[in-house]
């Protein structure tokens, strides 16, 4: 029998053709600063999780379905924030009407403030804020704990 693993999400990558491009509107949300590895390799290091963003190059090893900038079109990256109002408006104000808007600010069902928007390479992002009880319970239900702090899934 073999010891139990951990698996914690560390980072998500993105692949673009437009590198600073990218990065800035990442920087814009998140806050971060970014952290370029390399000239093609950047990381912005949140409170919970690295966002990155590289150039096709940097995967270019990758010979079969080798990932492209601008195809994705399957996930959608969800940003836990304070406000999602404010975030949004932040957004529309550096951003104009190059904003690629899907949904302004809507209460969901299951109470959550949420807005949808697309990144510039197209990629769907939600911002969310818990505001219900019922969608502040959620949050605590999916918030990971440290290890050491509790359960903490485990693969056998």
């Amino acid at each position: 029998m073999t010891s139990p693993t951990t698996v914690q999400l560390a980072s998500v990558r993105v692949i673009t053709e437009d590198l600073p491009r990218l990065v800035r509107f990442y920087q814009v949300l998140t806050g971060a600063t970014p952290q370029y590895l390399t000239d093609d390799f950047v990381e912005l290091v949140t409170p919970s999780a690295t966002f990155a963003v590289s150039s096709p190059e940097r995967v270019a090893f990758i010979t079969t379905n080798t990932p492209r900038g601008g195809a994705n079109n399957s996930a959608i990256v969800e940003f836990l924030v304070d406000d999602t109002e404010a975030l949004y408006q932040r957004l529309v104000a550096e951003f104009g009407n190059d904003l690629d808007v899907v949904q302004p600010p809507t209460m969901m069902p299951w109470g959550n403030l949420s807005a949808l928007i697309r990144d510039p390479d197209g990629a769907l992002i939600n911002l969310y804020t818990p505001i219900t009880p019922q969608g502040q319970q959620l949050q605590r239900n999916r918030t990971p704990r440290e290890l050491g702090q509790g359960p903490v899934r485990t693969l056998q």
